[in-house]
């Protein structure tokens, strides 16, 4: 990254001493390349345009009304310590690399120029990259409230996901006790962020499965061109946008615990949905252009509605096919349920019978995930046309705390300080 390897902090081997195995970190806030702006519209588009830095501080995290990056680098973590204080040190110890990495610096003291005997603070394969508009993201599995005496702090809204018909689902690409989501417009810089994360954690987390997405299927910002899945239909044209504060707050961030006895600590949080969708593309791909216009609900090159001509006229939704997926998707044949999704493509090679391991990994964000994802997903999964084409694969549900406010603050600690 961009940052001289020179640090103010305290130095690591002075608060590690040599035979220490530990690892401080410095905290030092974002410097100048920080665009400090209001969160949800958290980036200058001058700064984007040079791959500059999102602010990292904020009453909601980054990376979720952020406007969509172009990588992902997302990853599921098993929790490995029974020590509640250290592993609420290693939370700092995120925060405080997260805060340096999302700022286009080094973790720590950097790659080079310290003791030849101690491996470097950073791995050093981001040196010299901008900050590409890094975001990092964390949450909170439902299987992490097992653990630390956390049970009564676990939300009501926090739900195990319920099957619903046609899923597939590969238990080593499934929960998770934590999540990091990275994304950004270098995926060396998104793969970075997650390799450093889980360096730092050796021995108190380990990695329980991760998915590196590109080509994002979704975006939150007004008057953008709208992405196109690997179906190569437009996705997202009615995504929540982050210049939009009053939807974001009735279907995204969390109010004051919203009536939940256990989720005082998740106000300003939301609700990650995590779902690795498998396409089949070679069927797709053999399939006639009408009848894919009729699973979608919307024409393949403009992306309108059903007979309409531009793709944002408002839909008529008795004109399509009752089985088209954006008639059964849409707010107005489901009670009003909206949530913000920040998807993207994934290619993982070939599934040994000659066909593409490809598809969607779908990442949305809700107030509540029983008001939102499960009731949309089990209409969806019981009728949708597109369900010939798709089988989901993973799935993965999280907690997503508020923002990081300061630079005192630390990921997590509304739900894990003392005096919380």
């Amino acid at each position: 990254m961009t940052e001289t390897q020179g640090s103010s902090s305290p130095s690591r081997r002075a608060l590690i001493g040599w035979g220490g195995a530990g690892l401080a970190l410095g905290a030092a806030a974002a410097g100048g390349a920080v665009a400090a702006v209001k969160a949800g519209n958290d980036v200058d588009p001058a700064a984007a345009e040079a791959g500059g830095a999102v602010q990292f501080h904020g009453a909601h995290q980054a990376g979720i009304a952020t406007p969509v990056q172009d990588r992902l680098h997302f990853a599921a973590f098993d929790v490995k310590t029974d020590d509640r204080a250290e592993f609420v040190q290693l939370l700092k110890d995120w925060t405080a690399a997260a805060r340096r990495m999302t700022a286009g610096r080094t973790v720590g003291e950097g790659a080079y120029g310290g003791l030849a005997e101690a491996p470097p603070d950073d791995t050093g394969e981001a040196l010299g990259l901008k900050p590409s508009r890094l975001t990092l993201t964390i949450g909170f599995g439902p299987s992490f409230f097992e653990k630390f005496g956390l049970r009564d702090q676990r939300p009501e809204a926090l739900v195990d996901l319920p099957p619903f018909p046609g899923d597939n689902l590969d238990s080593s690409r499934t929960g998770g006790d934590l999540c990091v989501q990275a994304c950004a417009d270098d995926p060396q810089v998104a793969v970075h962020a997650i390799r450093n994360l889980a360096r730092i954690g050796f021995g108190k987390v380990a990695i329980r499965w991760s998915q590196l997405g590109f080509g994002k299927t979704s975006s939150t910002t007004p008057d953008a061109q709208t992405p196109r899945n690997l179906m190569g239909f437009k996705d997202g044209t009615r995504n929540i946008a982050g210049t939009e504060p009053d939807r974001l707050k009735k279907f995204v961030w969390v109010q004051d615990g919203d009536g939940d006895r256990n989720a005082a600590w998740m106000t300003g949080g939301s609700y990650l949905v995590a779902r690795r969708i498998r396409m089949n593309i070679e069927t797709w791909d053999r399939t006639s252009l009408q009848e894919q216009e009729d699973v979608f609900g919307r024409d393949k090159g403009e992306g309108a509605p059903v007979g309409k001509a531009k793709e944002h006229d408002e839909p008529f939704l008795k004109a399509m096919k009752p089985d088209a997926h954006v008639r059964l998707a849409h707010p107005d044949s489901n009670s009003g349920i909206t949530i913000l999704r920040r998807g993207y493509s994934f290619t993982d090679g070939t599934d040994g019978l000659g066909r593409l391991d490809a598809g969607l990994f779908f990442l949305a964000y809700q107030r509540d995930p029983r008001k939102g994802f499960v009731p949309l997903q089990r209409k969806l999964s019981a009728s949708d046309a597109l369900n010939e084409y798709i089988q989901h694969v993973g799935s993965a549900v999280f907690a997503v705390p508020p923002g990081v406010r300061d630079k005192d603050d630390w990921w997590g600690r509304t739900l894990l300080a003392e005096e919380a």
